[in-house]
């Protein structure tokens, strides 16, 4: 199966064993580093790598 490009906020919730509210914070929190280094975000998901990456999942 491929991995997915972006990662919902119930599958942060999951991920992580947190409420969906604050999977959504943490969402917002993400994607708006993200734009701010310029990239194009999507509401209510976030990219699956840069999720593994700050949460220390992966390099």
């Amino acid at each position: 199966m491929q991995e997915k490009i972006y990662m919902t906020v119930q599958d942060v919730a999951d991920t992580l064993g947190i409420s969906k509210s604050k999977a959504y914070e943490i969402v917002r929190q993400m994607n708006q580093e993200l734009q701010e280094k310029g990239y194009l975000t999507v509401a209510g998901r976030v990219n699956s790598k840069y999720f593994h990456k700050r949460v220390c999942y992966e390099d």
